[in-house]
């Protein structure tokens, strides 16, 4: 569970466009995040830091059910993929469930989401832009991919600081983004 390669670096301009600039705050992000969940055991994975139950494990598995939740299902519309069909059973399965599942599992399952993510901004950048809204919403306004990119990044952003936290707990692992 860490090859920073599964997710490439990309350019960053300086001065981007709208769109460059959500995307590459994004897949920063995931980089950043990529690298501080990676490379570790179950055990590892599971660990929490002081009263805290969040483990690196819970936040793989939480941010891979964000990524189908915003993007596959409510920007396409599109039924979530069959990983997560025990969701309906229990409110924090995802966060709970994952002191089961292996690391390589909780990669692969992030990595999947992810692909699937940046399949559906690519589609919805051609049918739309930022201001193409979501086939499936829970809001009480209609919401565009503008939005939801931008709760993306914050989510990345507030996970990957816990990640940083425990992370750091375990080996000591510090740093702001992933090495080149």
């Amino acid at each position: 569970m860490s090859d920073l390669n599964e997710l490439t670096r990309r350019p960053f301009p300086a001065a981007p466009d709208e769109v460059a600039a959500l995307l590459g705050a994004l897949h920063r992000n995931r980089r950043t995040f990529a690298w501080k969940t990676g490379g570790l055991d179950a055990d590892a994975m599971r660990r929490t830091l002081g009263p805290s139950t969040v483990t690196l494990g819970g936040l793989v598995k939480h941010l891979a059910l964000i990524e189908d939740h915003y993007f596959t299902h409510q920007l396409l519309g599109r039924d979530y993929p069959p990983a997560w069909a025990p969701i309906a059973e229990e409110d924090d399965w995802d966060w709970t469930s994952a002191a089961d599942d292996s690391p390589e599992h909780l990669r692969s399952l992030w990595l999947g989401a992810v692909a699937r993510s940046e399949a559906a901004v690519g589609a919805a950048l051609a049918d739309g832009g930022l201001d193409r809204l979501l086939a499936v919403s829970d809001w009480t306004e209609p919401a565009n991919l503008r939005r939801v990119l931008v709760d993306l990044i914050e989510e990345y952003a507030r996970h990957t600081g816990h990640a940083d936290l425990i992370r750091e707990s375990i080996d000591g692992l510090v740093g702001e983004a992933a090495p080149a």
